[in-house]
């Protein structure tokens, strides 16, 4: 039998750290009892690595800061970690073969920075191969089951980092957004989740897929939980080269996101008796079109008629280019990933093939055996659009579509609205295996995302209602800003979430 963790009993980051402060419960304690609740639930497969005495050193070691009064904003706050984060200690494979027993010696500055503040870690989390998909069916270690119902998927390519938020097993977690692997599994199990600006959030560290789309975000139940998440992460690293030092003239460092989101909510309040009054909504009539669910658009319909209640204003746009996104993406990443995982050739770590004829025969199967067939179609496609004579064809044409997108955005920001929200995917979670004769039909999913990422913008999906299936399964609302807006989405998501209960709802243990 099973019981939940210590910390489910809190609704908030908030509230479990004023009981921590007040010691009315240990570090250590909220540790166990979380160790206890991710053994129970090991049919959802969330975990790929747990270490109880790493977890509990860094529990003890916040109990000592909590009773010596030096604790930080999430000192004893279990959360776990993606698995394409490296960390010292905890295996980071990517879920991958070519990985499967790399331990890193350093910590990605995502790790370190929480660790700084004084989260405890419960372990390193599933998510597709080198965060690669969009239903956490590529992980070599096996899919991640939906906590709302496990015969389905809980989305990608941060399954596990969703799926164990929305089962309770970690009060947040972790997660990159590539193409929209955030949103969509936040979308998928009921959760919430951000994808910051491009360049807020170090990627030191973080094992790399398409390095100018990574990005790292947060998943919580609240808005408010991903704020404490995201603000102390965001800051300029000298390690990696696309970090930000400056976002719009204010310095990339903690405490810019929370200043934002103290400010919009303030503004709200003196705007008059409804908090949202003058915010402009827009939303692209490309989001709604024939590939979207009947239970999905209703959803979202229900959630902007809320957001008027609250005062704010609809605005019909268009994002033209909406369907070119895909190929434009599809092209990218994969010459991205093409470059990135070269590196993987069995010489200097990762999988080396047991038996070979010369350093080409070894590098060839090595390759051949450490990665999935997801991961291999993505490289092949890579290689060959950056081959002679495609180059021009292909990936340059794909980065010029990609302007054109993100220019799209920047006119109906300046225009037209403030904030642009739709769907985040057009369907619900489908069953494990249901898409395994069509390996490409996942690419179509994240239609609604991957604009996003190609522009760099900061969105973010938070619970909206659910399915009219036998087992009604979750639906996300997706929340679109301009560069560096984070701190005012999470003040309009919370707003929405005061107004309604969806993020605090909980799946059954099946």
């Amino acid at each position: 039998m099973s019981t939940m963790p210590i910390h489910s009993e809190f609704d908030s980051i908030e509230a479990l750290r004023s009981a921590l402060v007040q010691r009315k419960i240990s570090a250590l304690e909220v540790a166990e009892s979380a160790l206890q609740a991710i053994e129970a639930r090991a049919d959802l497969n969330a975990f790929l690595h747990v270490d109880a005495e790493l977890t509990r050193a860094q529990a003890r070691a916040a109990d000592a800061l909590l009773t010596n009064g030096n604790a930080g904003p999430l000192t004893g706050i279990p959360i776990a970690h993606k698995d394409v984060f490296v960390t010292r200690g905890w295996r980071t494979t990517a879920a991958s073969k070519m990985l499967s027993n790399y331990t890193s010696p350093f910590d990605a500055t995502v790790v370190s920075l929480l660790e700084q503040a004084g989260a405890v870690s419960l372990g390193k989390l599933n998510c597709d191969e080198f965060a690669m998909g969009s239903g956490n069916e590529n992980s070599a270690f096996g899919p991640v089951r939906n906590p709302w119902d496990t015969d389905t998927v809980p989305g990608g390519s941060s399954g596990g980092s969703a799926a164990a938020v929305a089962a309770g097993l970690v009060i947040a977690s972790t997660g990159t957004d590539t193409g929209g692997s955030v949103r969509q599994p936040a979308a998928l199990c009921g959760v919430s989740g951000i994808k910051p600006t491009y360049g807020t959030v170090s990627r030191y560290g973080m094992v790399a897929y398409g390095s100018s789309l990574d990005q790292a975000g947060p998943l919580a139940r609240h808005a408010r939980d991903l704020l404490e998440m995201l603000d102390p992460i965001s800051a300029f690293d000298e390690r990696d080269a696309t970090s930000l030092a400056d976002c719009d003239g204010i310095p990339n460092k903690p405490g810019r996101i929370r200043a934002a989101f103290e400010a919009a909510m303030g503004a709200q309040h003196e705007a008059g008796a409804k908090p949202l009054s003058g915010l402009r909504i827009g939303v692209p009539a490309e989001f709604f079109n024939e590939g979207l669910d009947n239970d999905i658009a209703e959803a979202v319909e229900a959630a902007l008629q809320t957001f008027e209640a609250l005062g704010a204003r609809r605005v019909e746009i268009s994002l033209p280019r909406t369907k070119l996104s895909i190929p434009a993406y599809y092209v990218i990443a994969p010459a991205e990933a093409s470059s990135n995982l070269s590196r993987y050739d069995g010489v200097r770590y990762g999988h080396r093939s047991a038996t070979y004829t010369d350093l080409a025969d070894m590098t060839s199967r090595s390759r051949a055996e450490g990665f999935g067939p997801e991961v291999i179609r993505r490289i092949l496609v890579g290689t060959y659009v950056l081959c002679h004579g495609y180059y021009d064809a292909y990936y340059l044409q794909a980065q010029r579509v990609r302007r054109m997108i993100a220019n799209d955005f920047q006119q109906a920001f300046a225009e037209q609205c403030d904030v642009i929200m739709g769907p985040v995917t057009p369907a619900v979670a489908k069953r494990i295996g249901e898409n395994r004769d069509d390996p490409t039909a996942d690419w179509l999913a994240d239609i609604y995302t991957l604009g996003v990422s190609l522009a760099g913008l900061p969105a973010m999906s938070v619970p909206c209602g659910f399915s009219t299936t036998s087992k009604p399964l979750p639906i996300g609302l997706q929340i679109i800003g301009n560069y560096f807006d984070e701190g005012r989405l999470l003040a309009i998501a919370d707003r929405f979430q005061q107004a309604t209960d969806w993020h605090q709802r909980k799946p059954e243990q099946q």
